[in-house]
């Protein structure tokens, strides 16, 4: 295989292996006009396929020809002549006047319009202002500057270009640079097979739907009215659990963007009508804003009876004595959180570069009992090492190309569910204590490999085996259960450091807080976890000496 930086048409080469891919595998699936690019796009001549190329990786589809220079190209009006009779490009498009301002220099401009243009040292701003009364036509670009022997091309399919992107990619943020970051070796990615069953988009109505919420969520980031975005957004059922999630995160967003306004009614009606996760225990928050106490004490009793999840749990127990107070009724008693082990320090104030859980750490550490920050990386780390396999299990709607850092659906409220016997079978191997072997046979066979669980960087050997051989394997399954009972909230929150005594094979976990800092709430539900289920834990309250 050509080196990417050695092979000049590596661009080119990467968009026919789009093109090959999305033939493959969703041929059925493509309208009539994509299978005719797919069936013209490699009998055009070498220089001609590799310009569109290099167009359809700009921004916009207006550029000029001397802007498209290239030493692998050659002549760029030559190159586009054998696109003409596809209708993809144009070579003499009809521009507006504020079309043809993107492509002019200011010199150009005051050359180009010399008898109109009164304040030649203007803005490039005002003079456009200035112009537009005038000149309020279309026209060719050689028309607008009779001067310039320099040649207008418009591409004519960007919008079907981004749909071959979306049905390859899975996504409209990824764009071509991920294949040259993969063929230099800056990442590695698992391969997963992707077949005819598991691929993400199963009918033509997911590509469209996919489009229209692509469509309602830039017009949301970009500050359109949200009355106008709720009423385009779709509100009937897909067959697609990947797409219904991506439309409630979208409906959640709005009804924050509502709530952020005080606009309690329009925020409640959205968050009623949104299955996103938290979106209950916002619709309680609006309900009291609005001082609708009666419908928000109702509305959290039906959330208490069955909670989506600790996070919410932990809310609703913030909320329920203060609406109860509102409501009149009996003061609730709070719950009590576990107290984890206190350990209080006072440490004189290091000089140089430091950092508080660096203080810390190099304090506790001894020749018998090593100290490491870890935070949230080595119980991830472990956790994705073992269920390696079940985590980039090629299921429906999970990995779309070879780019995948990890699944698709990694947040969707099902991503157990829809793994169960994988994930069963990974943690079986901590009842015969096989999962030792396991997880040093990914090490090797897995390392460096993409993964939203494992960090690489922060794994170090020695780190690994002493996690190995002190942390009991019924404490792992404990971090590992509640990873995946909620991945997205309980990926975080764990204490920033570990201390091992290997001759004992024992461990205890430290959160760290320097003065003035306060545990958060993902963290207070890790440690509670932790205490509850016997495994060790303690907070260090680090305080620094006051000098004499």
């Amino acid at each position: 295989m050509i080196r990417v930086l050695e092979n000049e048409f590596y661009y080119l080469d990467n968009f026919q292996r789009v093109l090959d891919w999305i033939g493959e595998r969703y041929r059925d699936l493509l309208s009539d006009d994509e299978l005719a690019f797919l069936s013209a796009f490699p009998a055009l001549p070498r220089n001609a396929r590799a310009l569109f190329v290099r167009m359809v990786m700009r921004k916009g589809n207006l550029f000029r020809s001397s802007k498209l220079i290239y030493a692998e190209i050659g002549c760029p009006v030559e190159a586009s002549s054998h696109l003409l009779a596809t209708g993809w490009v144009d070579t003499n498009p009809s521009l507006t006047l504020d079309e043809l301002f993107d492509l002019l220099s200011k010199p150009e401009v005051a050359t180009a319009f010399r008898e109109h243009l009164q304040q030649k040292n203007a803005r490039k701003g005002e003079q456009l202002e200035a112009l537009r009364p005038v000149f309020s036509e279309n026209r060719p670009f050689a028309d607008w500057y009779r001067d310039c022997t320099d040649v207008a091309l418009r591409i004519l399919v960007k919008p079907l270009c981004d749909r071959l992107r979306l049905i390859f990619f899975g996504n409209l943020r990824q764009d071509w640079t991920e294949f040259v970051l993969s063929d230099l070796g800056m990442f590695r990615y698992e391969q997963v097979e992707i077949s005819q069953a598991s691929r993400g988009f199963r009918s033509r109505g997911d590509i469209d739907h996919y489009i229209v919420l692509h469509g309602c969520k830039e017009r949301f980031y970009a500050g359109e009215p949200l009355d106008e975005v709720v009423r385009d957004l779709p509100s009937h059922a897909f067959d697609n659990d990947w797409l219904t999630s991506r439309r409630e995160k979208l409906l959640f967003q709005i009804g924050q963007q509502y709530e952020k306004a005080k606009d309690w009614d329009n925020a409640h009606a959205v968050y009623a009508r949104c299955r996103f996760p938290g979106a209950r225990g916002r619709a309680i928050r609006v309900l009291e804003k609005h001082e609708r106490f009666d419908e928000a004490y109702a509305l959290l009793t039906l959330a208490q009876a069955v909670p989506e999840s600790e996070a919410e749990r932990q809310h609703l127990l913030r909320v329920a004595p203060r609406l109860a107070r509102r409501l009149g009724h009996a003061k609730l008693s709070p719950r009590r959180a576990r107290l984890p082990n206190r350990l209080d320090l006072c440490l004189p104030m290091p000089g140089g570069d430091w950092w508080v859980e660096g203080v810390v750490r190099d304090h506790l550490a001894g020749e018998d009992a090593p100290v490491f920050y870890v935070e949230n990386a080595l119980a991830n780390s472990l956790f994705g090492l073992l269920c390696w396999p079940a985590i980039f299990a090629a299921i429906p709607g999970a990995f779309f190309h070879p780019f995948h850092r990890g699944p698709a659906d990694l947040y969707s409220p099902d991503f157990q569910h829809r793994r169960e016997a994988e994930f069963s079978a990974c943690l079986a191997g901590l009842d015969d204590d096989s999962y030792r072997d396991t997880i040093r046979r990914t090490v090797l066979e897995k390392a460096g490999i993409a993964s939203p669980f494992v960090h690489w960087e922060a794994l170090s050997p020695e780190l690994l085996e002493l996690a190995l051989e002190c942390i009991p394997a019924a404490h792992l399954r404990k971090w590992c259960e509640r990873i995946l009972a909620d991945v997205k909230s309980n990926r975080t929150g764990f204490p920033d450091l570990i201390q091992f005594w290997p001759g004992e094979k024992r461990y205890t976990m430290i959160e760290v807080k320097g003065p003035g800092d306060r545990l958060q709430d993902n963290q207070l539900r890790w440690i509670d976890y932790c205490a509850a289920h016997g495994m060790p834990v303690s907070v260090c309250y680090l305080q620094w000496e006051q000098a004499a």
